[in-house]
């Protein structure tokens, strides 16, 4: 008995792939300009951590390097860790603090208890000083294209207003009459732009928005911790979109110090509100369920 075959011819069979291809596809699944690790070695931006470590770098001075590719100078250093450091914490009557600390009562640790109010830092909550920058930068745009510092800041307040609404990010606060953050860390600025560590434009823009403010409300409109904030991180080059990061690296600590205590106290399941109280009842007024109900539903 003989076996019949076939003429058709088989497929190819793939070609194998290098071992050292196959390798190095796999060590550039994930690619970054920012840590250089294997083992025994670690390099954040091209520096050494050892060397990091014995120059006593600071965590602000890291957060540079990190975001920005570069150590910064020392008193570029020196201005954002005062606007990290002026931003941690503003008490339970912020929300992400009370979040915080509820969370805690309900028996989560403490990255679930922070990781729960650092998510509520969004556009209106937390998101102001990235709006202050994008507003600063769209103002020095426009005296860029020629227009006087006047115009300019008429102008960017309009668009501001057309595109986001009447709150006007960084100006005025809910709680201080004057928020006393803000003097301290223009004089920051101030200083910073008189020895040629910053230009200094964006401190006056800002300025310029609070006068423009405050001349159309006939009151004052003063400049908060966000426009104040803002000032540096666009002064000192931060896109807009990383201050908003770098507010919740600097809410973290006191999110952080407000879970920590509220753990400490041994309290169970602390609501937003006290016990006695009773959130107000909006709803329909009280009535029955019908006999038939179910029917007349199908």
């Amino acid at each position: 008995m003989s076996i019949p075959t076939t003429t058709a011819a088989l497929p190819a069979a793939a070609p194998a792939t290098p071992p050292d291809d196959a390798r190095r596809a796999a060590e550039d699944w994930w690619t970054t300009r920012i840590i250089d690790m294997s083992p025994g070695v670690i390099r954040y931006r091209g520096y050494p951590i050892e060397d990091l470590i014995r120059e006593r770098v600071g965590l602000a001075q890291m957060i540079w390097l990190l975001t920005r590719g570069e150590l910064p100078t020392k008193a570029q250093g020196d201005l954002l860790e005062v606007a990290l450091m002026s931003a941690v914490d503003h008490g339970p009557q912020a929300p992400s603090i009370a979040i915080a600390r509820m969370a805690a009562t309900c028996g989560v640790g403490l990255n679930s208890a922070m990781a729960s109010a650092v998510n509520v830092l969004g556009d209106v909550h937390g998101g102001a000083g990235e709006q202050a920058v994008e507003l600063y930068q769209d103002i020095a745009s426009r005296i860029d294209a020629g227009a006087d510092e006047a115009a300019a800041v008429a102008d960017g307040l309009a668009a501001f207003v057309e595109n986001h609404g009447k709150v006007i990010p960084g100006f005025g606060h809910r709680f201080h009459p004057v928020d006393p953050r803000t003097a301290p860390l223009l004089e920051c600025v101030d200083a910073a732009s008189a020895a040629g560590e910053v230009g200094g434009r964006y401190a006056r823009i800002a300025r310029a928005v609070e006068a423009q403010l405050s001349a159309r409300k006939g009151k004052p409109i003063p400049m908060n911790i966000d426009g104040a904030t803002a000032v540096i991180y666009a002064e000192l080059g931060f896109p807009a979109p990383l201050a908003r990061g770098l507010f919740c690296l600097s809410r973290s600590v006191g999110i952080l110090a407000h879970a920590w205590e509220q753990t400490g106290e041994g309290v169970r399941i602390k609501g937003p509100i006290p016990k006695p109280c009773i959130p107000t009842y909006a709803g329909p007024a009280p009535r029955t369920v019908s006999r038939g109900f179910r029917e007349s539903r199908e």
